[in-house]
């Protein structure tokens, strides 16, 4: 099972934690396990609108929000996440079950865009998704509404799904040619998820308007983090959890060089990126190296 910050020897990170980096997380929610301490900032709920007391009722959101700032405190550190100094804004757009609305996730969108400079966000993590076409195309509300918040400076980074491995199977909104799209740099490795048995399953581009994705990919096969009980961790796999760790390396990378713009950092992930060998439409540029990013 992947331990994820146990990849990333001290000399790797220099010690950086993401410290004073914002991350917005579009999800399930986010149950306030021991392992965040008091780096949930805020919590917006657009499903059952309950308050501001966070909770995850699913256990997906918990999952991803370890993956980028788990402490590994309930653990002794053993799983701890890959920026365990960042913040966390989690916005729940989905429900028990893991399902939502493209509506709900476009006001979610809105929320973090008025709130990014209280929070100082500088990241928004969607690790959700809906297959492309007609009624999720790049002219779209839920496309428009992510490339507003990347024109806003905001860094988006969206799962590629676990729909390949088919051509075209990019889930919304990992579409949009401006968004850091994250598919799995190991799903030759079977897994379950949600019940089902899966190989192969990370997004292939190109989308319907023609542009290579995903951008990049990332270990995602059983992945251990944070689960929404006290004390607890659980295993999950795919792109959902590809993409966190997209998100915690740019916190690092922001905690040491503040000043660098989305465009930069989308730059910066190209260059550094280790070619895998695979097509352009599996791979992106290839493999995030954490080392390399930062360095």
């Amino acid at each position: 099972m992947n331990h994820i910050r146990s990849w990333l020897h001290a000399e790797y990170t220099g010690g950086l934690t993401g410290r004073g980096i914002g991350i917005a997380v579009l999800d399930t929610g986010c149950f306030p396990h021991e392992d965040f301490s008091d780096r949930i900032s805020a919590f917006y709920d657009i499903v059952h609108r309950q308050g501001r007391i966070p909770y995850d009722d699913n256990g997906h959101g918990t999952h991803v929000c370890g993956i980028i700032a788990g402490s590994g405190l309930a653990s002794g550190g053993r799983f701890a996440g890959i920026a365990p100094g960042c913040h966390l804004i989690p916005v729940k757009v989905l429900d028990q079950r893991g399902n939502g609305f493209s509506s709900d996730v476009i006001t979610g969108l809105r929320l973090i865009r008025q709130k990014h400079s209280l929070y100082n966000i500088r990241i928004i993590n969607i690790s959700i998704g809906s297959l492309s076409g007609q009624k999720f195309g790049e002219d779209s509300a839920l496309i428009n509404g992510v490339n507003a918040a990347w024109d806003d400076g905001l860094i988006i980074v969206a799962a590629a799904g676990n729909m390949g491995p088919d051509r075209g199977s990019v889930t919304a909104p990992g579409i949009s040619r401006k968004v850091i799209t994250v598919g799995s740099s190991d799903d030759c490795q079977p897994v379950n998820v949600q019940g089902k048995r899966m190989i192969h399953y990370s997004g292939r581009g190109p989308t319907g308007s023609c542009v290579c994705k995903p951008d990049i990919v990332a270990p995602g096969a059983l992945v251990t983090s944070c689960a929404n009980r006290s004390r607890s961790y659980a295993v999950k796999s795919g792109t959902s959890m590809s993409t966190p760790i997209v998100s915690g390396a740019i916190a690092l990378l922001l905690e040491k060089y503040p000043d660098l713009t989305n465009r930069d950092i989308k730059l910066l992930l190209r260059e550094r990126a280790v070619d895998l060998g695979l097509p352009r439409n599996q791979q992106g540029w290839g493999m995030l190296d954490i080392h390399r990013l930062l360095t």
